[in-house]
């Protein structure tokens, strides 16, 4: 009798290499329950505690990355690959999986490396514009690549590329604009932006929200409903104080209620954050963190803009440009249906079911091709 498909993820660091991988996986266990799935991480990184918060078995592994600036801390570097090969190939013993999947991120070297070694099939995940360091290593080892936009494929072997799009919460489809806008306490007719720095925050951003936001709330139909981040919410609060048409929160744990409420959304351009707006259709100014390695949000939201979908905003141009900016598009209800249009016309909300189906039939389980 045919054993279960067993399935390696590894992927981690940030929100955006995680989250997909457990969108993903998920996906998988809906298509084929009895399917076993596990992840390699790091124990120093966020995957550590979400991953078995999404309920699945993590295995450490010991890489680190290159730091940047800090040339002493590159010392042992050498020492920690080898290490984190070895400990890779043991879990590849332990577990045997059938198939290895990278969302990118320096703990899948490692883990696709010795997959591949091993003769293992391996599938790559990326979700930027412009493909990271990693996945482009590991590109010519994989057997299929699957993008979240397709100028991904200038920078990967473009035969094994599929433009699928990035894994999204399953309840951004499904948020309506009334229940948004009375989650939010905003009446039918305003015109709402959502400021949305992130969840930790973005300084320039919020500096901008608040050195802008009496000619932001101008107009006596327009609400704002922002995002600061824990560390900057106190500052903003005392800053712009209390305001009947302003929402400043923390934290905003119902995004999907966000989106769904927001006429214009001002953001940065993490991939996630983009594929997020595809999906919603929600037309976005968005303002690329440069502090990003290889400047990823910068291509991003150029992606968007070159589509029709966002305005691309730079942090050095924001205050300067912030307040015309969103009032032309304010004034401009057409551009703003075809923005959101062409944000729809990009969006893959299927994205998770399609990429676990092609992980199965790679190893033979055939899937039916989910619409």
């Amino acid at each position: 009798m045919r054993h279960p498909p067993r399935i390696l993820f590894a992927g981690g660091g940030t929100g955006g290499h995680v989250y997909p991988a457990i969108a993903i996986a998920d996906a998988l266990l809906r298509l084929m329950p009895e399917a076993m799935v596990e992840f390699a991480g790091t124990r120093d990184r966020m995957e550590w505690t979400t991953v078995p918060k999404a309920g699945f078995a993590i295995h450490p592994i010991s890489i680190r990355g290159f730091q940047r600036g800090q040339p002493l801390k590159n010392l042992s570097l050498p020492i920690r690959i080898l290490l984190s090969l070895r400990e890779s190939f043991a879990l590849l013993r332990s577990f045997q999986p059938d198939i290895a999947v990278g969302t990118g991120g320096y703990v899948s070297a490692p883990v696709l490396l010795a997959a591949s070694l091993k003769g293992l099939p391996i599938v790559i995940q990326e979700q930027n514009a412009y493909a990271g360091v990693t996945n482009r290593m590991l590109a010519k080892r994989a057997v299929r690549i699957h993008v979240a936009f397709v100028e991904a494929k200038d920078h990967l072997p473009a035969e094994k590329c599929v433009y699928s799009g990035n894994p999204t919460r399953r309840e951004l489809l499904v948020a309506d604009r009334i229940q948004g806008r009375e989650f939010y306490d905003v009446p039918p007719g305003a015109f709402v932006i959502a400021v949305l720095g992130g969840s930790l925050g973005s300084r320039a951003i919020n500096e901008a929200a608040a050195g802008n936001i009496d000619a932001l709330l101008k107009d006596e139909k327009t609400f704002v409903i922002w995002q600061s981040g824990k560390r900057y919410f106190e500052e903003m609060n005392e800053r712009v104080g209390e305001h009947p048409r302003l929402r400043l929160l923390e934290y905003i744990d119902r995004m999907d209620l966000a989106y769904a409420a927001a006429d214009l959304a001002l953001s940065r351009a993490g991939a996630i954050t983009c594929s997020e707006l595809m999906v919603t259709g929600t037309p976005s100014v968005l303002v690329p963190s440069p502090n990003v390695a290889e400047d990823h949000q910068t291509h991003n939201a150029r992606s968007m803009a070159n589509s029709g979908a966002a305005v691309l905003l730079p942090e050095s141009e924001i205050g300067m440009r912030l307040v015309d900016e969103v009032h032309a598009l304010r004034s401009d209800p057409k551009r703003l249906a075809d923005m959101a249009d062409a944000a729809r016309q990009f969006a893959r909300p299927n994205a998770a079911t399609h990429i676990a189906q092609d992980v199965l039939n790679l190893i033979g389980y055939e899937q039916p091709e989910v619409g």
